[in-house]
């Protein structure tokens, strides 16, 4: 049974804890390039590791990576910044944020008038200036990103909690079976594609055979599960129905989740992560609770299941396994 390591967890921190998307990127690259054959990535910063390159029949794993941001809209002659985009803007009160400039970043503080209700329209950041010309010429202008500084923690000795689990998480994954692939020695009779999209965005020309596909879903209490369906932390990763998801592969991982005593949970997802055109795919996701906020929750267990999952059912696909419907 796969457990993370202490390695692995100090990998999944640095990653975690960036607070850019091109700086996780640029570790989730150097961690997977001593498991790949070779790496390829795009303008955009997406990061394919990939081993057999040259076999025609081809499976990519996949996930993508999103970190909460926002972007500096407006310097107010007193210094103060307000800005666009970003998340809900009811957690952004009272953080602390990091300003990312073209040479460093900025400490500033996330604040609002305490008389009224926070809204996008009454919030904005004070870094301690005294007035515009300061703040600009700290570097910082229309357009800087703001990101939260939240750390990640272990909490219960079971539950990573942080910013971004959605879906850095899903990288997380797809890096470790890419490990225990190379590092058991495991002959693959086809290419694989290991793929960490940036902001789901799918640049990359590969139009595999199958797709596997990592994601999240929500575990927030108070939900209408009539409606949002019963999935929960440390009960499993969970395993979607869906019209564009494959049922025969969907199928073949449940049943090697079950050959291998490995717990999951089923959700109906109506809408799902990408189609690849009419490739097979199936989706598996990790449930999260607080979902796009800067205290996200994923249990370790699921985490080491849907690791163990994902390696299990790519060491028992062949390259012709036909899994049409006719």
């Amino acid at each position: 049974m796969y457990k993370i390591s202490k390695k692995s967890e100090y990998f999944l921190y640095k990653y975690l804890t960036t607070g850019s998307e091109v700086d996780a990127q640029k570790i989730w690259m150097k961690y997977i390039k001593q498991y790949s054959d070779s790496i390829e990535i795009d303008n955009y910063g997406t990061v394919v590791g990939i081993i057999n390159k040259k076999k025609t029949f081809q499976i990519v794993i996949e996930a993508h990576i999103y970190e909460m941001s926002w972007y500096v809209n407006y310097i107010t002659d007193d210094g103060f910044i307000y800005v666009a985009g970003g998340t809900d803007n009811k957690i952004a009160t009272s953080k602390r944020v990091n300003i990312h400039t073209k040479n460093c970043i900025i400490d500033g503080l996330f604040v609002w008038p305490a008389i009224k209700s926070p809204n996008i329209k009454n919030i904005f950041i004070d870094i301690g200036a005294s007035n515009k010309k300061e703040v600009e010429y700290l570097g910082i202008n229309v357009g800087c990103m703001v990101t939260y500084t939240d750390n990640f923690f272990i909490m219960n000795n079971k539950y990573f909690v942080g910013s971004a689990l959605n879906n850095k998480i899903g990288g997380f994954i797809i890096a470790e079976v890419m490990r225990l692939i190379k590092e058991n020695n495991v002959v693959l009779p086809y290419g694989l594609y290991v793929i960490n999209y940036v902001k789901k965005t799918k640049r990359i020309s590969i139009k595999p055979n199958i797709a596997i596909i990592t994601d999240v879903c929500n575990d927030t209490p108070m939900i209408d599960k009539k409606i949002n369906g019963d999935v929960k932390c440390g009960l499993g990763p969970v395993i979607s129905y869906s019209p564009s998801i494959h049922n025969n592969l969907r199928e073949k991982i449940i049943d090697i989740a079950n050959k291998n005593n490995l717990d999951f949970q089923r959700l109906v997802s109506p809408i799902c992560t990408g189609t690849y055109n009419g490739v097979i795919y199936a989706l598996i996701s990790i449930p999260i609770r607080y979902m796009h906020t800067t205290v996200e929750m994923a249990n370790k267990k699921d985490i080491e299941n849907c690791i163990h999952l994902m390696f299990e059912t790519l060491k028992s696909i062949y390259s012709n396994k036909n899994f049409q419907y006719l």
